[in-house]
């Protein structure tokens, strides 16, 4: 069923106020043109590229120097080069504000509480850029951390892109294997670790892992202070010492920002690597700030003194994108830790008490607090909260629903997509639109966003393959060891000859936004018949005894059919009766077609750190086929449970 009204519509304050509108207004009068409309600014975003990224750079105010020329090469997707004259510092850019106002709040659970002010955090940086530079790191050089979301992980890599330097993070939970993929592939000149991390109200110790990954890297190592001892951590190392020790020797001075190419190299993240060793895919200093920069400051609305909260942890891309809100001048509210510890009320505890204006999360954990019975509107204050943000997996229309019902019924609620691949988003909020149920607002402004068919033509009212035709300053350098970029062709450019092809799963609406229906190599392919598996979650997931579930594809009999396993809610039992209102609830909500052959009951579902579910590595194991890389996994043990299931074989 269609539904006919929107969830909520922008008043015309809301957009006369929205930066969106100033910065429409803007390029209007410095372009001498006028747009009809955001549509229209749109357009134009995709059509000049090299002139709306101009303007990004001018109307924010990105410092350093453009240089003369815009774009080079603009339409070949792998040659194309953004300002190929310009100089800039990432670091230099995240630091322009100064004084004593907040720069950055931490939350450790409920064992941490600090406040940075700008003042500190920039002194901070003076301190271990010195400190860098006499351990011998300049530019080119990795610095990789496993450190929790905390204010001097923060200051770290602000330190490391002053230098040049390339900075890499993973979480603390990682497995010793698991970060000697990632961190072992880049041969960093540091590793930084935290002498323990809080989790669930409980201590989590990582001396163990932290001496046995240092002794593999053979590096000099970093041991920052937070659940430990550091001190005794550091001095059972053999080339260790604590952050004190590290800064102690240098006073604070001005910071000596290297000025250095728009594409010079700034972060290596990680692919998940539940298929094979982790790929290090390189993003740029300027592309990375340039379309942050956008997003935040357009799409999201951000300004200077606003809080920006986004739950992430340091091993996934949005600890990235919620460090730059920086260069908006915005104050970052930093959580490290459970969501549900000591309940499930600690984030809008915190919302509360430090006015969030950007409240950003995951589709499962609305979907864990909507089914945990929390209901913050009302229970607390969240009149300063104007956007909440939603990514990791596509939101069901229920998340939606939640929000305006349990959360807040007047915010704009953009979910968003785009992932580690391009450090940002493909599709994402717009203020000056209504939210419909269930779908993304609409693509970034400068990215050619479209859907395209198995024959590589575009389609609407169907779906096929999220794309983008034109080249954006936020693709990847590189991948790391992969010098002939092979690797990086097949990953988004074997598919269709010069185009961006993602692996989503996507289809426009009829209003110009985006469902994404799951990952394109997890779709399923009953009768030759192609389904995302995010339209059967939607529906199970509205059942409150399902607490979650996984859905594959098996092959069986010449085709494939399809299988759907679930965790219930504490205490049940899959019986017929359950069985058939689950189907029944897939058959009317999606359609006869959706419905899996076998739903089968499993005590819990394999995830990645990020909280993804994994369906590709439980394919594997069905199949009898071994998994590459369980320590991708947060779970890995969840795994044995799928393997030689008896309801698998009949």
């Amino acid at each position: 069923m269609t539904d006919t009204m929107p969830l909520w519509t922008p008043s015309e304050a809301f957009k006369a106020s929205a930066p969106m509108t100033d910065f429409i207004t803007w390029c209007g009068k410095c372009r001498d043109k006028t747009f009809d409309d955001y549509d229209d600014f749109y357009d134009w975003s995709i059509s000049e590229r090299g002139p709306f990224w101009s303007a990004v750079w001018d109307y924010c105010d990105v410092r350093g120097d453009k240089g003369g020329i815009d774009l080079v090469d603009g339409d070949v997707m792998l040659k194309a080069r953004f300002f190929p004259e310009a100089r800039l510092n990432f670091a230099e850019n995240l630091l322009a504000k100064a004084g004593d106002g907040d720069a950055l709040i931490f939350r450790g659970e409920d064992k941490v509480s600090e406040r940075w002010s700008w003042q500190r955090l920039t002194a901070t940086v003076s301190r271990l850029q010195q400190a860098l530079r006499d351990l011998g790191i300049s530019e080119g050089d990795r610095v990789a951390a496993m450190m929790p979301n905390m204010p001097e992980t923060i200051a770290l890599m602000l330190a490391a892109a002053s230098i040049g330097a390339i900075w890499s993070s993973c979480s603390p939970d990682f497995g010793e294997l698991g970060v000697l993929d990632r961190f072992g592939q880049i041969e960093p000149k540091l590793f930084i670790a935290c002498d323990g991390y809080w989790y669930n109200g409980k201590r989590q110790d990582v001396a163990d892992k932290v001496r046995a990954v240092s002794e593999k890297l053979a590096v000099p190592v970093l041991i920052v202070p937070y659940a430990g001892d550091a001190p005794a951590l550091a001095a059972s190392l053999a080339d260790g010492r604590t952050f004190d020790q590290f800064i102690a020797p240098y006073a604070v001075k001005d910071i000596d920002y290297v000025p250095l190419p728009f594409a010079h190299p700034l972060y290596i993240l990680f692919s998940s690597g539940t298929t094979g060793v982790p790929k290090c895919i390189v993003h740029s200093a300027g592309g990375t700030l340039l379309q942050h920069l956008k997003e935040q400051r357009f799409h999201c609305g951000l300004s200077a003194g606003d809080r920006l909260f986004y739950f992430t942890t340091c091993g996934w891309m949005m600890w990235n994108w919620l460090v730059s809100g920086l260069a908006s001048g915005a104050t970052l509210c930093l959580y490290d830790g459970s969501p549900f510890h000591p309940d499930g009320n600690v984030l809008f505890d915190y919302a509360q008490q430090e006015k969030f204006a950007i409240f950003g999360t995951s589709a499962k954990y609305i979907d864990a607090v909507r089914k945990g019975g929390f209901t913050p509107k009302t229970t607390h204050d969240l009149s300063s909260l104007r956007l909440m943000t939603s990514t990791g997996s596509p939101l069901s229309p229920e998340g939606f629903s939640f929000v305006y019902e349990g959360i807040r019924d007047d915010v704009q609620l953009a979910s968003i997509s785009g992932g580690t691949d391009i450090v940002s988003c493909f599709v994402l909020g717009n203020p000056l639109k209504p939210v419909w149920r269930g779908e993304i607002q609409g693509p970034g402004l400068g990215l050619a966003v479209d859907v395209w068919d198995d024959e590589g033509k575009p389609v609407r009212g169907e779906k096929g393959e999220l794309v983008c035709t034109k080249a954006f300053p936020s693709m990847p350098v590189m991948f790391w060891n992969d010098p002939d970029g092979a690797k990086y062709h097949a990953a988004y450019f074997d598919r269709f000859d010069n185009i961006w092809c993602h692996g989503d799963f996507a289809e426009w609406t009829e209003h110009g936004g985006l469902v994404i229906h799951g990952r394109s190599d997890a779709t399923l392919n009953p009768g030759g018949v192609r389904i995302g598996t995010a339209e059967i979650y939607n529906q199970v997931e509205q059942l409150d005894e399902v607490a979650e579930a996984i859905c594959i594809g098996q092959d069986w009999d010449d085709d494939v059919r399809v299988i759907l396993f679930v965790r219930l809610a504490a205490g049940l039992i899959l019986d017929e009766a359950l069985d058939k209102k689950i189907k029944t609830k897939i058959r009317t909500g999606a359609s006869p077609r959706h419905v899996p052959a076998k739903i089968i009951q499993v005590a819990d579902i394999p995830r990645t750190k990020s909280g993804k579910i994994v369906e590709l590595a439980v394919r594997e194991v069905v199949h009898n086929r071994p998994v590459k890389n369980k320590e991708a996994l947060a779970n890995p043990e969840a795994l044995d449970l799928f393997a030689d299931l008896p309801d698998l074989k009949s």
